[in-house]
């Protein structure tokens, strides 16, 4: 009998057994290896993005966002949260004036990249509570990716968004939901958080964010006429394919965070 998914099923298997222990390790260790390993994924959907698009002025435009989001690292790196907000966002503007007929998409571009790899590095500052904060994001995301595609493959059913992506379903993406809660509950169990019942409800609000940006990415891919966003990862096409979902979790978990404790995101993100 034949798993859900053939071949692509096995080369996204594959994929994944090489990129996760590179991802977790750098996660573990933290530090420059952690900041670097972000930000060359923050240059690499740039440069997918430039592509899609089909950005005009491109090295211009690369050259300027890549330095924005380089500073913007740094400066996440050196502690200073708010500098590295700013610098996207100059980035950003300036960007736009590289690429005035493309506008919208030059801005977008920029944001979609600092927000795939910035907050994932703002939360992994608090030491060993931000490496559980950044592994608390891991286990929600790939939960609900994981059980969204195994889910929605297995029992089919009425089509969540036919027009913007046809082989998701209501089915899979209620249980990636659910998954994703449960990952968020099982890692809060496992490292001892005081309290785990608000992190299933705020891995569920993740895990709908998740889809949510899974969406919005399959949306924009439509509008250019591509079906991935690079070839980067066999069996899962570019890397905005597979961050697209994280940076908006990663977003939500970061506004928590910091709404909740300025200083210290990650404790505002796990303590309750």
């Amino acid at each position: 009998m034949l798993l859900p998914g053939g071949r692509d099923l096995g080369r996204r298997a594959l994929s994944s057994l090489v990129l996760a222990p590179v991802v977790l390790a750098a996660t573990v260790f933290g530090g420059v290896p952690f900041a670097l390993l972000w930000t060359l994924a923050g240059f690499a959907i740039l440069l997918e993005w430039a592509e899609i698009a089909r950005l005009d002025r491109r090295r211009a435009w690369l050259g300027l966002a890549g330095a924005a989001l380089a500073a913007a690292s740094l400066a996440l790196h050196l502690g200073l949260g708010q500098a590295a907000s700013s610098l996207v966002f100059l980035g950003a503007a300036v960007a736009v004036f590289v690429v005035p007929r493309q506008s919208g998409f030059a801005l977008m571009g920029v944001l979609v990249a600092g927000a795939a790899c910035l907050p994932v590095m703002a939360l992994r500052q608090g030491g060993a509570l931000g490496m559980v904060a950044v592994l608390f994001l891991y286990a929600v995301v790939w939960a609900t990716d994981i059980f969204a595609y195994f889910v929605g493959r297995l029992i089919g059913g009425r089509r969540l968004w036919p027009r913007v992506s046809p082989n998701k379903t209501w089915a899979g993406s209620i249980g990636g939901a659910l998954a994703g809660m449960a990952a968020g509950i099982a890692v809060g169990l496992i490292a001892g958080l005081p309290s785990v019942l608000p992190l299933g409800v705020l891995a569920l609000f993740m895990s709908v964010a998740a889809q949510g940006g899974d969406l919005a990415e399959s949306a924009a891919k439509r509008a250019f006429g591509v079906k991935d966003a690079g070839r980067l990862i066999p069996g899962h096409g570019g890397l905005l394919d597979r961050l697209d979902g994280f940076a908006a979790a990663s977003l939500v978990a970061l506004a928590v965070g910091l709404l909740r404790d300025a200083a210290e995101p990650a404790a505002g993100l796990l303590l309750w």
